[in-house]
């Protein structure tokens, strides 16, 4: 299968015209995706998952060529608004319990989505994931040098200097995917298509428009440190990669306060986007986890 051929779909549900890239058969599985990324970033996934899975990666809100349906742009997005997008977008497919992949911002949603709906998320599979037990370390000194971006995506100027013209979006986007990734070659052949990407009327903004969003969550987690929640009791595994240096490996050390029934391993050679640099490493996991969760085409 080539991923560069499988067409985009879309649906329609009350808010949004969702942008969505489906292929396979089996129990239902849904990718998430961060930022800098949209649903093609699971390009080097979806073909061997597909052997497994119906798998389904849909465009956030915000990102890829996903828009609200009455034209407005999208605002103060957060992750409780990501989880009410994924019910309603699975509401519309008619999927009741899926298995959720998800990275960095899709992880935010697919922890909301498994809390807000415990009986619809079978099991959560994630890439570095950003979850309340990192707590105020997310505003450490030595951090600071890392977030500076979630601050500078505060302002309208922000989005007025990155899209000012492609060389401006390349540069910036293609920073992230250069320093985030362990090899900052990795995403050579795919920086355009990103840069077409974000380049998308809307799209710019609406990625920042997460962190406007989350804000208040972050600052929040900086003061007061981690809170105390109810952990999420679904079968859950990490996969986190070592040289991440915007969510660093050792802050899994908490995880188990906040998933009850969690498995954690880390990926040496890679970097914040665990999925697209070591592909065969990642998919082997999920296949892995996933299917002992799998029941024909459905899940246990």
């Amino acid at each position: 299968m080539n991923v560069a051929d499988l067409p985009d779909r879309r649906i329609e549900t009350a808010e949004l015209s969702v942008n969505f890239l489906r292929a396979g058969q089996g129990p239902p599985l849904v990718l998430l995706h961060g930022w800098p990324e949209f649903c093609r970033v699971w390009k080097k996934n979806i073909p061997a998952l597909a052997q497994r899975f119906d798998v389904i990666a849909p465009d956030l809100r915000g990102f890829g060529q996903t828009v609200r349906r009455d034209g407005k742009p999208v605002e103060l997005t957060t992750g409780d608004i990501l989880a009410a997008d994924l019910a309603q977008f699975l509401d519309a497919l008619k999927i009741d319990r899926v298995g959720i992949v998800s990275h960095d911002v899709g992880a935010f949603a697919a922890q909301a989505f498994a809390r807000a709906h415990p009986g619809r998320a079978a099991a959560l599979f994630f890439f570095d994931c950003p979850y309340p037990g990192i707590g105020s370390r997310w505003g450490e000194a030595g951090h600071l040098k890392e977030t500076w971006y979630q601050y500078f995506h505060q302002w309208p100027l922000a989005e007025q200097i990155v899209a000012k013209d492609r060389a401006a979006c390349r540069m910036y986007i293609g920073h992230f995917l250069r320093h985030w990734a362990a090899d900052p070659h990795v995403f050579d052949q795919d920086l355009e298509a990103w840069v077409d990407n974000f380049l998308r009327p809307g799209n710019i903004a609406g990625g920042f428009a997460w962190y406007r969003g989350t804000l208040p969550m972050r600052q929040k987690l900086i003061r007061e440190g981690a809170p105390r929640m109810d952990p999420i009791p679904c079968p859950t595994y990490v996969l986190w990669g070592e040289r991440d240096p915007i969510l660093r490996a050792e802050w899994c050390d908490r995880m188990g306060e906040y998933f009850s029934n969690i498995q954690v391993a880390t990926q040496p050679d890679a970097g914040h986007f665990v999925h697209y640099e070591t592909p065969e490493a990642a998919n082997k996991a999920v296949v892995a986890f996933m299917g002992k969760l799998a029941s024909g085409d459905g899940w246990r």
